[in-house]
């Protein structure tokens, strides 16, 4: 079995021209405003009854109704859910909380309760929110994150309230009982109960130690907060060790790693003084390069998403903003990545004619072409938009749809991996993003002109790897956790080997009948340690390494293997 081990940033041959069209009435959405609701409303872009299309979702302000659109094969109608709320909607998500295979709905207000709607897995639904704990009146809620704070394999949820009442109760961390109901573990977790002033938040594993972090955006005088989580279900607030801790109008927070070193970078947005791009380093110290890289936009700017919008490898980033024709305020803003982590606004692309006042926006795909669209909620008068992908089409491209079996089904918080040649992107599965924003359940993943691609490797909260080779290109693919675990697959393949303990919590010993090299890599791709490995025993001793998952490659000149070690 080949494995391809590469960690380079290498831009992939690439002749497409970035363009995209307005198209929203013409896909069958219109009278689609969000209205005037205070600080706008949110926006999904998720298949939410698993046909394989994505669907739109859109908020409302009050005395409107939430509203669902359903693609049907790349037109959409809207339909009713039987899911009747007219308070002034914030964020609306869909979410399997309880792993049974089905979308369930959730809704955040700034003027009355949150509501949770569970699916029966026939698209009807329950309004479960006072038996599952959530019920909360008078919490001015904005953003909900999802994610697995124990690795349990549950969904855990984040809820931020952004009241301008500084002494009113603040944000909420739910831990999910895995018998439909929550509990407020907020105290018990070790976070502030002050009110913050917080838009929304984000699931993130920033130190890569297995375990998932929180990251607030707050508005106003309070600072953002980073949440390192402990592992033992509490958390230490580390802004400042991480240089995160900044202070402006935050907004919202896009997650993604956009410079391919296998690190998770976080951009936000803010309302006054230009956008902050925090770049993760080797340190896990993070620094701002939006000034240098071209993307503080200096406008009124709110939801933010990464996009690799013409498939040619690297990832170009959208920013929606609150258009305003008194002043010289950018309406929005497309980032185009020159391939070298750079950023510039192309003109005539088709968003010079965006006058509306937007806030939320998501990333999905209209008509499965692998070529991902934009979606964005706007004030009154205007519609929502549909931004159809019009960009020269040869790029070849890569979806990846993740089902957890022991994490959690959605396969949140995990790593997916794909690597091209000499070159290997990384992606990140986050519920919750952007400004109150929900991205396709799908990961998309562009490979510029190559024909081929080397493999794909997920790495799920529970600690499993998968490893798949030689995908197929422009595809849809649906990885279910375990169905090609790495360490099963690879192990069958060389005898006779043993490693052992495994896990472990410092030394590994392996025990081969020949004579190979080996190389032990970090889930980066970092080189740790190498040497050469005699026949019958010897020790590897990761003792002064962190727990995670490490890999060890074997060579024996004419075969190449690999095994994924488990450090507790």
């Amino acid at each position: 079995m080949r494995t391809s081990l590469f960690f380079i940033f290498i831009p992939l041959l690439s002749l497409a021209q970035v363009s995209f069209q307005e198209n929203a009435v013409a896909l069958g959405c219109d009278n689609t405003t969000y209205g005037d609701g205070e600080y706008g409303g949110g926006i999904s872009f998720f298949d939410f009854d698993n046909d394989g299309w994505d669907d739109i979702t859109l908020a409302s302000q009050e005395t409107y109704p939430v509203r669902f659109f359903k693609n049907n094969n790349g037109q959409f109608t809207e339909v009713d859910l039987g899911i009747v709320n007219t308070s002034e909607l914030k964020t609306v998500q869909w979410v399997d909380f309880d792993n049974d295979g089905d979308n369930d709905f959730f809704a955040t207000s700034n003027v009355d309760s949150n509501h949770l709607f569970e699916n029966d897995g026939n698209m009807n639904f329950t309004d479960i929110t006072e038996s599952a704990g959530l019920l909360v009146s008078g919490h001015i809620s904005y953003g909900a994150s999802w994610g697995d704070i124990d690795n349990d394999g549950d969904l855990d949820m984040y809820l931020c309230s952004r009241n301008g009442d500084l002494t009113s109760e603040g944000n909420y961390l739910y831990r999910n009982n895995g018998n439909a109901t929550f509990t407020n573990i907020t105290v018990a977790a070790g976070m502030p109960t002050e009110n913050n002033m917080s838009f929304c938040a984000a699931f993130m594993d920033y130190d890569k130690d297995g375990y998932q972090d929180i990251y607030v955006a707050n508005d106003k005088d309070p600072v953002n907060l980073m949440f390192h989580n402990n592992g033992d279900g509490t958390f230490t607030e580390v802004g400042a060790l991480t240089n995160t801790n900044i202070m402006m109008d935050d907004m919202s927070t896009a997650v993604e790693d956009f410079n391919y070193d296998g690190l998770l970078d976080i951009y936000v947005t803010n309302t006054n003084d230009g956008n902050v791009f925090l770049r993760n380093t080797e340190d896990f110290i993070f620094e701002d390069v939006a000034a240098t890289n071209g993307t503080l936009m200096e406008s009124w700017a709110w939801g933010s998403v990464f996009v690799d919008a013409e498939n040619d490898g690297d990832l170009d980033l959208y920013v929606s903003g609150e258009y305003d024709d008194a002043t010289n305020n950018l309406p929005s803003a497309f980032y185009e990545n020159d391939g070298d982590g750079m950023f510039t606004i192309p003109s005539g692309i088709g968003f010079e004619d965006d006058l509306a006042e937007s806030y939320s926006n998501a990333m999905g795909d209209v008509n499965n072409d692998g070529y991902p669209e934009l979606v964005v909620l706007n004030y009154f008068p205007y519609n929502m938009f549909i931004w159809d992908n019009t960009s020269t089409q040869s790029n070849n491209w890569l979806k990846v749809k993740l089902q957890g079996v022991e994490s959690n089904r959605m396969g949140i918080g995990s790593w997916i991996e794909v690597g091209v040649g000499s070159r290997v992107q990384y992606r990140y599965t986050l519920c919750g993003e952007g400004f109150l924003g929900q991205n396709s359940a799908y990961e998309f993943f562009g490979i510029g002109a190559a024909a081929e691609i080397d493999y794909i490797k997920v790495t799920w909260l529970s600690g499993t790897v998968d490893f798949i080779e030689n995908p197929p290109i422009n595809s849809q693919t649906l990885i279910v956790e375990g169905s090609n675990e790495l360490s099963v697959t690879q192990t069958a393949q060389v005898s006779p080997l043993k490693i052992y303990p495994n896990p472990s919590t410092d030394s590994f010993t392996v025990s081969v009948a020949e004579e190979y090299t080996y190389v032990v890599f970090d889930s980066t791709g970092k080189q740790l340690l190498d040497g050469v490995l005699k026949e019958g025993r010897k020790q590897i001793d990761l003792s002064v390494f962190k727990q995670g998952i490490y890999f060890l490659q074997l060579s024996n000149g004419s075969e190449t293997f690999a095994h994924k070690l488990v450090k507790q």
